[in-house]
């Protein structure tokens, strides 16, 4: 399993340095910035599973860097945490109305941070946290790397396994075949969109073998997603 990506956008060169010793203490891997306008370049280049994102960095504000990323599709559901010494409640609640996940007023212990960080990867992306993940009849061990549908093994080569999980992971959000390339075979990936179709057709067979409905839907023009209502 990965280890979670955590991008640190925090000008305090000394809270930067701890925070980022505890969290690769935790096995997370930690990209940083002092610099708004950079943090956002950042996302786009490495797709963070979270953002530890000081209110006041340079450049642009880390309110306005939230606001940026939430207004993005592409963006708008990775999980912010919100570093401040604002403790005002109209400052939280404006932190929160921006599209922040959670709020951690300074000064804090890293271990709270840590552990705040570790509770929102759990709600959003529980494979992260090491968890199974379900879908109607569908569970994935992440760890053990094995599938079954109503209990039943089902056996799946490494990148339908991958596909799945991606897909598991983000329940009814549709990904074109561009998106699915970057997340599933990785950005320097020369294969070409239509090999996307042909991993598709392999994990619908397995995973439909034993005459279940097919949970994954083709979204005209727009790609695959988890389909809830064929999960029920």
């Amino acid at each position: 399993m990965p280890n979670a990506k955590l991008l640190l956008v925090e000008d305090d060169a000394a809270l930067a340095e701890l925070l980022s010793w505890n969290f690769k203490k935790e096995e997370y891997d930690v990209i940083h910035t002092p610099d708004g306008e950079e943090a956002l370049l950042l996302v786009k280049e490495h797709r963070p599973d979270v953002i530890l994102l000081d209110w006041m960095v340079e450049n642009l504000s880390g309110i306005e860097v939230c606001r940026r990323l939430r207004r993005s599709s592409d963006t708008a559901n990775i999980p912010i945490i919100m570093l401040t010494a604002r403790g005002e409640e109209e400052d939280k609640i404006r932190g929160l109305e921006t599209g922040a996940d959670d709020y951690v007023t300074k000064p804090f212990s890293p271990r709270e941070l840590v552990a705040r960080v570790k509770a929102v990867l759990r709600r959003v992306r529980p494979a992260l946290a090491g968890e199974k993940l379900v879908f109607g009849d569908v569970e994935m061990d992440t760890v053990g790397h094995k599938v079954k549908r109503s209990d039943k093994a089902v056996a799946l080569g490494p990148t339908e396994f991958r596909l799945l999980r991606h897909f598991l992971e983000h329940p009814d959000w549709v990904f074109s075949r561009e998106r699915l390339l970057d997340s599933v075979w990785g950005q320097d990936s020369e294969i070409e969109l239509r090999t996307v179709d042909v991993h598709i057709r392999r994990l619908r067979k397995a995973l439909n073998a034993n005459g279940g409905a097919d949970i994954i839907r083709t979204v005209r023009s727009a790609g695959y997603a988890l389909d809830s209502d064929c999960a029920a």
